[in-house]
C-alpha cells in the first residue's frame, strides 16, 4: 500500500470510497504496481476482494503483498479473498483431465463467440452469496479485481462482450452492492496508431471503459525517454456526475516503485532532477 498514493487519491484503509469503478491503464510501461497497491489497500481495509487474474499465478501476487505486509493465504483461509486463478483454470479447459470435471468459468476458451456470461456467472453468484452478516471477515464492502481484461482480445473475445463483462460487473457491485471495480487493460501501441489488430481493439477497450469509470489512473513512460530515477508517469482522472453532466478533473504525477512501495511526486520535483 502506497501511502503518497492514498494522499492523492484522499483515501485510506478506514474512508475507502464506495460504489467506484476504477480503471488502471498502461502504455509501454507496466501499472501492475498498482493493482498490488489496491488489493493490499482493500484488505486491509477489511472489504471481501473478488480477484480474477488472468496474467499471473496466485503465487506471485501472494509474494509482493507479503512484501507489502499482507498476507494472501491468510486471507483467502478467513474468506476474505476469493482468487479465480486465470491460468489454471485455462488449462483444465486446454488440457481437460479425466479425473477431475473441468471448470465453466473459463467457457470462452472453448467458443470466444459465446462470451463472458459464464465468468460474469461466477462473479455474480458468489458475490451476492457470500459474507454473511456473522462473518467477520465478509463485513466489508465487496471489491473486484480483474488483471488484466485485455489478455482476452488475444484469446477471442470481442470487445463489445468485454464491455458487457464490465457493465454488468458494475451494476452489480457499484451500483447494487454498493462496492468497488477495478479492472487493468493494456495498451502496446501509440496513441494515434490505428492498426488492424489487437492494438486497435485495445484501444477500443480503453476508450469504453473509460467512459464507464469514476477514476481512471494512466500509466506510461517518461515523453523524454529512460531515466533511473523517475520510472515514468501517472495521470490521475477523476469523473462526477452532476446535473448538468460530467466532470473531469486531471492531475500528472511521476513515480518510482521501491521494492516495497512507490514515491510518487510532480513533475520536475524528484530530487534526481533538482
Amino acid at each position: 500500500m502506497f501511502t503518497e498514493l492514498n494522499s492523492i487519491l484522499n483515501t485510506k484503509p478506514d474512508s475507502v470510497t464506495q460504489g467506484e469503478f476504477i480503471l488502471l491503464s498502461d502504455r509501454r510501461s507496466d501499472a501492475s504496481f498498482l493493482i498490488h497497491h489496491f488489493l493490499s489497500l482493500y484488505l486491509r481495509a477489511g472489504c471481501r476482494v473478488w480477484f480474477v487474474a488472468l496474467v499471473q499465478s496466485f503465487n506471485h501476487y501472494s509474494g509482493i503483498s507479503q512484501r507489502l505486509g499482507v498476507s494472501l493465504s491468510q486471507a483467502k483461509e478467513k474468506g476474505q479473498l476469493v482468487f479465480l486463478e486465470g491460468l489454471k483454470e485455462s488449462l483444465s479447459v486446454l488440457i481437460p483431465q479425466e479425473t477431475e470435471a473441468g471448470s465453466d468459468v473459463m467457457d470462452f476458451l472453448r467458443d470466444p463467440a459465446a462470451g463472458l456470461k459464464s465468468l460474469y456467472q461466477f462473479v455474480g453468484s458468489s458475490l451476492t452469496s457470500g459474507g454473511s452478516d456473522d462473518d467477520e471477515e465478509g463485513r466489508g464492502s465487496p471489491v473486484l479485481l480483474v488483471d488484466d481484461l485485455s489478455v482476452l482480445l488475444s484469446l477471442g473475445v470481442s470487445v463489445g462482450d468485454m464491455l458487457d463483462f464490465s457493465h454488468y460487473c458494475r451494476a452489480t457491485v457499484c451500483s447494487q452492492l454498493q462496492g468497488n471495480v477495478l479492472m487493468l487493460v493494456r495498451c502496446d501501441g501509440e496513441e494515434e496508431e490505428e492498426d488492424d489488430g489487437d492494438d486497435e481493439g485495445s484501444e477500443r477497450l480503453l476508450k469504453g471503459l473509460t467512459h464507464q469509470c469514476s477514476l481512471s489512473l494512466h500509466v506510461q513512460g517518461l515523453p523524454t525517454g529512460y531515466c533511473r530515477d523517475i520510472h515514468g508517469q501517472v495521470e490521475v482522472c477523476w469523473r462526477r456526475r452532476r446535473g448538468d453532466g460530467q466532470h473531469s478533473q486531471k492531475k500528472v504525477f511521476q513515480y518510482k516503485v521501491h521494492d516495497k512501495g512507490a514515491s510518487f511526486f510532480a513533475p520536475g520535483t524528484s530530487s534526481a532532477v533538482l
